[in-house]
């Protein structure tokens, strides 16, 4: 059943990129609704448009055009520095490579970019969310003391830890091994389920595919099919 009010609703979205003289058209009229709480995986062969998508829809990159309502805010109306300032507590983001600062602690992290948004309780929060991705041991170390999947564990708990309404996972496992990923996989699932936010995955993996509720489909900048309809 859809939620009255949805997490995502984007109408004939647009994004182009170039200059005048030569634009690029990525994405081409998008019209897209995701419920509250609801899971989907995002596929397409490179180029279709899956990462340009996500990254309009969580505010990394501005629309060319078109309406787009993510998480009660208008996306469409912003500027980059609104954008910036929308993000925060609204959007957990997990990327292929893990984007941990290398000169700061997994706890620092997992605290810092809330401390940044002033979230008064940052480090008892970061601590709490290493803790339930099985880190709590590795809370003092440094990324390049830790492993391909400890590192992404520390991003799941990052994405995770201010409690976001909806979380963006572009392949996180691209760069792990089949069964760490598996791992990973069943840890952001299970992080999702406990605190209901919403999941788009960018995924190749038609396994990890069927894990989620529904299925779109993108080609050419344009959304090609979608399981629920």
């Amino acid at each position: 059943m859809t939620s009255p009010t949805p997490a995502i609703s984007a109408r004939n979205l647009t994004l182009t990129l170039g200059s005048d003289d030569a634009p690029v058209d990525i994405l081409r009229g998008i019209d897209l609704d995701v419920a509250e709480g609801e899971v989907l995986a995002l596929l397409g062969p490179s180029g279709s448009g899956k990462s340009s998508l996500m990254a309009v829809l969580s505010g990394l990159e501005r629309a060319s055009g078109g309406a787009v309502q993510v998480a009660g805010a208008d996306f469409a109306a912003m500027d980059e520095d609104a954008l910036a300032q929308a993000r925060r507590g609204r959007i957990g983001i997990v990327l292929q490579a893990f984007h941990l600062l290398p000169t700061m602690t997994a706890l620092e992290n997992v605290a810092t970019p809330m401390e940044l948004a002033g979230e008064p309780d940052a480090m008892p929060r970061a601590q709490a969310e290493l803790e339930a991705v099985g880190l709590g041991h590795r809370l003092d170390h440094y990324p390049t003391q830790l492993s391909g999947g400890e590192q992404q564990r520390v991003a799941i708990a990052r994405a995770i830890a201010p409690r976001p309404r909806l979380i963006f996972a572009d392949e996180p496992t691209g760069n792990l091994d089949v069964a760490t990923g598996h791992e990973i996989i069943d840890l952001l699932f299970a992080r999702r389920e406990e605190t209901g936010a919403t999941l788009l995955v960018i995924t190749h993996d038609p396994e990890l595919a069927e894990r989620c509720g529904r299925v779109l489909t993108m080609a050419d900048g344009r959304i090609e099919s979608d399981s629920r309809e």
